[in-house]
């Protein structure tokens, strides 16, 4: 029998899965680690606990599933994207990596906008200049930290930075490439202008790859910190929500995935370049050759959640720790209790400010309609809906854009959930399925490993041979209708305190 391992670098904790070539899961482990806030909105991560995480959790995935590391045929890796890992000369990290949902750069996306054009920036890279982009951090850090951008000498992100520890190789893939705003998107190359414009050296970056290619072998040092076997093949990977849509099976036309981890993204498959010309949407290479996709993200999904739970919580944390469950079933049991819409409460998701379809990073949480009738289950189902309906203005833009969507995959930690994915189901109006495997990004990383590695001929064929839908959950009709009226209304509040969030910005 022939296995396959997937490692995904998340922003909460690494997770490393085996799986046999019917994609079964054999084994799986999990490492956390801390995120660094020393300023608001600022978001940093150290890449050594990326690596430690990743060590352990492959050593403890071979230890539970008793697997000969010679039967695994290859490695694939994704993880958290556009995060900025910078080595010295000798390999050694030089600073803490900021990573995607950090907002300092507003000043440098400008800086991006003037040098390259706007209208020219989104010909080439698909997409306008963002605060969360990797090319943004790379400017910040050349304009507050020349001591630190003059020691470096490769630029990697998180996943290529693990890649460089288990191989010793510099590389990247067009998925995870796509979102440092330095790829060149329609031709799936670095672009020689943007990189120009910046005053960005190209030796700094990786070798780009497609996602299921062999980047790299697993070297000696590696292979005694992990237990796996030296010169096992890495394929490229992809980013996590490029490997995740390939672990739901979002590979051809009309299948759309709604994913809520941390962040929130609604992914659809197109087999050409389109591009939302107002940028409210990201277009990036997809992890199958020649073909590309459409991304909505809203950057507090479930962190808005998790927010909640660890501030207002508490009881429900330690019930759920007596009866030996997870607090998030208490919190949703709670939910479920109350009507659809809160009886006018609405939340507005924008804990570390917004991506689609506003590119505010100065946007804020909201709690809008609160009255003595409310109580906290009202609360958290109006967090629940509030990003539910931030995935709906996702989903909105990929419909007006002409991309067919005839079916909506869920998941993320909020897709196994029922409750959510009925939620959703009635905000889109679609039916929302779950399929045969959760591990979302590690197994279509794995799945793109098993490409590289010849197991499957193609990504498409691996998901044929590994992926069936499960569950399938319809609109309710007076959901619909209730979600219909309260959603115009979710909008306008962002509108109406767009300029507020700037005045109160720190």
């Amino acid at each position: 029998m022939s296995y396959l391992l997937g490692i995904d670098i998340g922003t909460s904790g690494t997770k490393t899965v085996l799986f046999n070539e019917s994609g079964a899961v054999i084994a799986s482990s999990l490492a956390e680690y801390p995120l660094y806030q020393l300023n608001n909105g600022w978001a940093e991560q150290a890449p050594e606990d990326w690596w430690n995480a990743a060590v352990t959790t492959v050593r403890e995935v071979l230890q539970k599933s008793g697997v000969n590391p010679c039967d695994i045929k290859g490695i694939g890796l994704s993880g958290q994207m556009h995060g900025l890992v910078m080595l010295d000369s000798e390999g050694r990290v030089i600073r803490k990596s900021i990573i995607w949902c950090d907002q300092r750069t507003v000043k440098e996306c400008d800086e991006i906008t003037a040098r390259v054009g706007k209208q020219r920036l989104i010909e080439i890279t698909a997409n306008p200049a963002l605060t969360g982009f990797t090319a943004s951090k790379i400017l910040w850090v050349k304009n507050n930290e020349p001591q630190n951008y003059a020691k470096v000498k490769k630029i990697l992100l998180p996943k290529d930075y693990i890649r460089y520890m288990l191989t010793g190789e510099f590389a990247t893939e067009v998925s995870d490439a796509s979102g440092m705003q330095l790829l060149d998107v329609p031709n799936r190359c670095w672009s020689n202008e943007v990189l120009s414009k910046l005053g960005i050296d190209k030796a700094l970056l990786a070798e780009v790859y497609e996602s299921y290619e062999i980047s790299g072998r697993i070297s000696k040092t590696a292979a005694e910190l992990t237990g796996l076997m030296a010169e096992t093949p890495v394929a490229g990977g992809a980013g996590d929500q490029a490997a995740g849509a390939v672990g739901n099976g979002i590979v051809k036309s009309g299948i759309v995935s709604s994913t809520i981890g941390t962040s929130g993204v609604v992914f659809a498959f197109t087999d050409s370049v389109t591009i939302d010309p107002m940028g409210r949407v990201h277009t990036f290479c997809h992890a199958v050759p020649n073909a590309w996709h459409i991304m909505g993200v809203t950057q507090s999904a479930g962190l808005s959640l998790r927010w909640f739970r660890d501030n207002f919580c508490i009881s429900e944390i330690d019930a759920a720790k007596c009866m030996m469950i997870d607090a998030y079933d208490l919190m949703t049991k709670e939910a479920e209790h109350i009507e659809t819409g809160c009886q006018g409460l609405i939340y507005l998701p924008y804990l570390m400010g917004e991506r689609t379809p506003h590119l505010d990073p100065y946007a804020k949480g909201v709690f809008f309609g609160v009255s003595a009738r409310h109580t906290k289950p009202h609360m958290l189902r109006a967090v629940m809906e509030g990003v539910s309906y931030s995935l709906k203005d996702c989903m909105e833009i990929i419909l007006s854009m002409g991309i067919p969507v005839t079916e909506v995959r869920a998941s993320g930690g909020g897709g196994k959930s029922s409750f959510w994915r009925q939620m959703q189901a009635s905000m889109f109006n679609k039916e929302v399925t779950t399929i045969n495997s959760s591990e979302g990004p590690a197994f279509g990383a794995a799945l793109l490993a098993g490409v590289g590695a010849g197991i499957y001929n193609s990504v498409s064929e691996a998901c044929e041979a590994t992926i069936k839908t499960i569950s399938a959950q319809s609109p309710e009709s007076t959901e619909v209708l209730i979600y219909e009226k309260y959603y115009p209304v979710y909008k306008k509040l962002y509108t109406s305190l767009k300029g507020s969030f700037k005045e109160i910005s720190i």
